[in-house]
């Protein structure tokens, strides 16, 4: 089960009471205040792990609870710590505060830790407030108590390239030729119900390189306001680097007019925001096994005037595949050379 969002609350664990006691052992003739201080509370601790890949743990165990400090004891011995509770995260999860929707923390890479909730610290025994003029103190604090916060989490997919476009014009059909990701394929629309991450290998043994395409859920007029599967999944492609768009222009679309299907999926990008509009795009016409000569060629002058790369492919076939993976890799690594290149202040 893919799930992308949970509501979580988290206590950190209490800390401990200080003690109050005084020695009165044989053959000590200063006894005096002997009261420890009171172990500190366990922390709330979350870590990004790139073993997990969806959010479902916290979506059926929502509250999460740190251990307690222990209290002192007499003979200034201090109470136990209490133990953290780490958190495991899958790479992309973004933590909100959720009475207030700040952002606590994005985890863009594995085996980052983030305290959200800190034990409350442990109280001092008695023997912290003796002095020279006054040796008796029955003076001891309680432990502070830890906190206690409810945080929204959002996974969003790290991914070097996003598939975009209409339901079933072959998306996962192109995932599965390009890289060893299996995605359910049919001949009906919305066939996808949540993304596909496939990893694709281009070039030879020594030169080869690799990056991750993102298989999206089909977009359909009106997705940024909740039409079809849009909002729940058009986030995941906030972090991709470059678009790829596919375009049917066989006939089995029953959409006779490509330069629409762009025109409409283009404003679906752009309305929902986050950049989208602004990513680099392949533009791919899919099925050309079986294409309309019309529509391909309607779609190769719109391509021509807006100065966008074409590559006409068919999934089922084979042919033009080889040719779009090296395309991709190519501008994956031309963007990220620009952003290496960017000074700190233009990446962010």
């Amino acid at each position: 089960m893919f799930i992308d969002e949970a509501i979580i609350r988290v206590k950190a664990g209490d800390g401990g009471n200080g003690c109050l006691a005084f020695r009165r052992e044989k053959f000590i003739p200063h006894g005096g205040p002997s009261g420890g201080d009171g172990g500190n509370g366990g922390d709330v601790i979350m870590e990004s792990s790139e073993r997990h890949n969806t959010l479902v743990h916290f979506r059926f165990n929502p509250e999460y609870k740190a251990q307690r400090g222990r209290h002192g004891e007499g003979s200034n011995r201090t109470g136990k710590e209490g133990v953290d509770v780490v958190l495991k995260v899958p790479v992309g999860t973004i933590v909100y505060d959720a009475d207030t929707n700040d952002i606590i923390h994005d985890f863009t890479h594995p085996d980052e830790r983030v305290i959200i909730a800190r034990g409350g610290r442990g109280g001092r025994g008695n023997a912290r407030f003796a002095t020279s003029t006054h040796q008796t103190p029955r003076e001891h604090e309680e432990g502070r108590p830890g906190e206690e916060r409810t945080f929204r989490l959002e996974l969003k997919l790290l991914a070097d390239v996003g598939l975009v476009g209409f339901p079933n014009v072959g998306k996962s059909t192109l995932i599965s030729r390009i890289s060893a990701a299996r995605p359910k394929i049919a001949d009906y629309p919305f066939t996808t119900l949540q993304p596909n991450l496939g990893v694709v290998m281009v070039g030879e043994a020594r030169d080869e390189k690799s990056f991750v395409v993102a298989d999206i859920p089909g977009l359909i007029e009106g997705a940024h306001t909740g039409s079809g599967l849009g909002t729940q999944f058009l986030r995941h492609i906030e972090r991709t680097r470059i678009l790829v768009h596919l375009v049917d222009v066989s006939d089995a679309s029953g959409r006779p007019d490509p330069v629409k299907d762009i025109e409409i999926i283009q404003g679906e990008l752009s309305s929902f925001g986050a950049g989208l509009e602004r990513k680099p795009v392949i533009m791919v016409a899919s099925k050309i096994d079986a294409a309309n000569k019309d529509k391909l060629a309607k779609l190769k002058r719109y391509c021509k005037k807006q100065g966008l790369d074409l590559f006409a492919i068919s999934a089922v076939t084979g042919k033009g595949i080889e040719e779009l993976k090296f395309a991709m890799a190519e501008k994956v690594d031309e963007i990220s050379r620009q952003l290496s290149d960017a000074s700190p202040e233009q990446t962010r």
